[in-house]
């Protein structure tokens, strides 16, 4: 589908506006009843001669990358009373019996990210997650099983701590 000369100019707006690729397809299908799919979009931004802008960052503390034995204290109640960036040092566990999780710098061999858990009795554990997306956890102490609320607490922390490193 073709696009007149009014319409590749509101895309080019919409980029210089930083939108995204998807938000753009959204924004096609509603304003212009024009329905293209993901790839097809990518197409036309690339021939109208356009890059998307990366977002601007944010003005704040820079703050420097944790090391490995640091763990971020990280729970679904934490994440609404404190930022997420706050650090408990030498792998203890959270204060207030929490779940707390470190990412790894260099991921496990074939691994696409892996790090650690400290769960709220005090036991570590080490988590990876493989090529094909599945969560795997190795415990310190063999034998060991997390409660299934500190299961659940870890799951989301972790998914949290993915999604804001770009995973």
């Amino acid at each position: 589908m073709t696009l007149d000369d009014a319409q590749k100019q509101t895309v080019r707006q919409w980029i210089d506006d930083g939108m995204k690729v998807a938000e753009i397809q959204d924004k096609l299908a509603e304003d212009f009843d024009i329905r293209m799919t993901y790839m097809e979009v990518r197409f036309l931004v690339d021939d109208l001669g356009v890059i998307p802008k990366d977002p601007e960052p944010e003005e704040g503390p820079e703050e420097e990358p944790a090391p490995e034995d640091t763990v971020s204290t990280h729970s679904p109640q934490h994440d609404q009373q404190q930022d997420m960036g706050e650090l408990v040092e030498d792998g203890a566990p959270a204060p207030g019996g929490k779940v707390s999780i470190s990412i790894d710098q260099i991921a496990r061999p074939g691994m696409l990210v892996s790090g650690k858990v400290t769960f709220s009795d005090g036991q570590s554990a080490s988590w990876y997650l493989d090529q094909m997306g599945q969560l795997g956890l190795a415990p310190e102490v063999e034998g060991y099983k997390p409660s299934q609320q500190d299961l659940m607490e870890f799951q989301m922390a972790l998914q949290s701590e993915l999604s804001r490193k770009g995973f």
